[in-house]
């Protein structure tokens, strides 16, 4: 089955891995998952990851998810926003704010992916890709 969008079946993955309670999951990787990754690692969404080098692949990517002190995921809610049927673009003046500031929208911008608070400090608008609080 070919899959129309990896991006939703990443985040799907790491949704149902939190409620499922796993200590990690292992999704296959490409670039912009990693720099997802990597943005839900810096904003403290996530204990760690690794790229795992697979003998003609791409890789994969092991992402071991984070609790709070009650055994519940840090993650309540990760949404995949511009989908392939319908992009959602946005400028700089209407860069969104997800339950005021308290999470984060992840985007893709001329200058990269970024979160939408580092779009609005380089004065820069983009695709939103997800929300993630």
């Amino acid at each position: 089955m070919a899959v129309t969008d990896p991006i939703a079946d990443y985040l799907t993955i790491i949704r149902n891995g939190g409620r499922a309670g796993f200590k990690h999951v292992d999704i296959p990787a490409s670039k912009l998952k990693i720099q997802i990754t990597k943005i839900l690692y810096s904003q403290g969404y996530l204990k760690r990851y690794i790229v795992i080098d697979s003998e003609g692949n791409k890789g994969i990517l092991r992402i071991w998810l984070k609790y709070d002190e009650n055994g519940k995921p840090l993650i309540n809610l990760i949404r995949r926003i511009s989908k392939p049927g319908r992009r959602y673009y946005v400028g700089v003046s209407a860069l969104p704010r997800v339950l005021n500031n308290l999470g984060v929208a992840i985007m893709t911008t001329p200058k990269g992916i970024m979160t939408a608070h580092e779009a609005q400090r380089n004065h820069v608008g983009g695709e939103v890709l997800c929300y993630v609080y």
